[in-house]
């Protein structure tokens, strides 16, 4: 079992040595690091939106995780980039990334207004 550690704030310089090495370790904390810390919006949510593709569950799920954090914080996204790829995420094929998913467009909802059509919904093709 893992055990919960507070996210270092981390420089976009730290950010992009990380992004680079590639460690699925390391980079599951930093979507968590910058959308708590960072005063730049578009740059947390680019970092995000980049990291909701990786292969690795833990670290998409923490992306999707961070559009969340963002919406609380900043009070806006850009929900033309982000609604997919939390729509999307809703149906990933794993339940760590689904799970993150469901908080995020909780979030979304509660923070911006807008409205996540959830798999399973009436309407939904999923």
């Amino acid at each position: 079992m893992r055990k919960y550690e507070v996210p270092k704030e981390l420089s976009k310089e730290d950010v992009g040595s990380a992004i680079e090495r590639d460690n699925s370790d390391e980079l599951a904390t930093i979507p968590i690091s910058v959308s708590l810390y960072a005063t730049d919006l578009a740059w947390a949510s680019e970092t995000c939106v980049r990291l909701a593709s990786h292969a690795q569950p833990g670290v998409r799920g923490n992306a999707v995780l961070g559009f969340g954090h963002l919406a609380r914080r900043f009070g806006r996204l850009d929900l033309v980039q982000v609604l997919p790829i939390v729509e999307r995420s809703l149906q990933d094929s794993d339940p760590y990334v689904r799970g993150h998913a469901w908080s995020a467009a909780d979030d979304l909802e509660q923070f911006l207004g807008c409205c996540i059509r959830r798999p399973g919904e009436p309407g939904s093709q999923a």
